[in-house]
């Protein structure tokens, strides 16, 4: 699901361009086939779990597309996205935040079907452990896992699966998708993805009043995300801050990328 905190790309035609010091940028103007200046604002950090790549690769692409006036639907530039992470990642992106970030709200992808589920009003607050990751590391040491055990390992990838459908069906009941959340996060623990700070985030959410934590992205470190009572969501946040983390209360973005007004 896309979330409030934005990504903000300016692209501008220019005759001197300087070199992009992302390789996710870079690779947006190679695709794209022009050569522009790019100045980039954003409210997420990176590498914390929150596909802060995903959102500077779609929002990138938007901006050129606006700028030179190519015609790209949201639908293409998230297809175009998608290529560009995997071929930075190595091949081990999901079409998930590309597709996320380019749309907005709240997306079931299974396989190469994208379902778009109706939006909810879901009181959500991410606490930053502040721990880098590597997603291509983290998603290495599960598929390495996998082969060395796959009759351990694919039953926990089973389950992910069920758990995730489970919650689909319980979405608009935030304590039984809470409990989802927390099963969701032993499974995946339980696959070696899981970090002591992560921990100790997720504890303090839970004992404050969320209905549920678990990690958020590939794990490893990066970010946690609580569902929470209206009311608890201060009080959730503050515990996550007093662990020494970086709390953001959020709730889901409907709108996905978009032009901003000039100022």
């Amino acid at each position: 699901m896309a979330i409030k905190p934005r990504v903000y790309v300016t692209v501008r035609k220019t005759k001197h361009p300087s070199h992009p010091k992302s390789p996710y940028i870079d690779e947006c103007f190679k695709v794209m086939g022009v050569r522009g200046s790019v100045y980039v604002h954003s409210q997420l950090q990176s590498s914390s779990g929150l596909g802060s790549s995903a959102a500077v690769t779609v929002a990138t692409l938007s901006a050129i597309n606006d700028e030179f006036n190519l015609g790209h639907s949201r639908g293409a530039i998230a297809d175009i996205a998608y290529t560009i992470e995997k071929k930075v990642q190595h091949g081990r992106a999901s079409p998930t935040d590309t597709y996320v970030s380019a749309m907005g709200g709240l997306v079931l992808i299974t396989g190469s079907s994208k379902r778009r589920l109706p939006p909810q009003n879901l009181q959500l607050v991410v606490g930053n452990t502040l721990v880098s990751h590597s997603t291509a590391k983290m998603v290495e040491m599960v598929g390495t896992a996998r082969k060395k055990h796959p009759d351990i390992i694919n039953p926990i990838l089973d389950a992910i699966g069920a758990v995730t459908l489970n919650a689909l069906h319980h979405i608009g009941d935030p304590k039984e998708l809470g409990r989802c959340m927390d099963i969701n996060h032993a499974l995946l623990e339980a696959l070696g993805v899981g970090h002591p700070v992560s921990s100790r985030l997720i504890i303090a959410a839970r004992t404050t009043g969320a209905y549920g934590a678990k990690i958020t992205g590939a794990g490893g470190g990066g970010s946690i995300i609580a569902l929470c009572p209206r009311r608890a969501k201060s009080r959730v946040a503050g515990a996550i801050e007093s662990c020494e983390g970086r709390a953001i209360i959020t709730t889901i973005d409907t709108e996905g990328a978009r032009r901003e007004k000039h100022e």
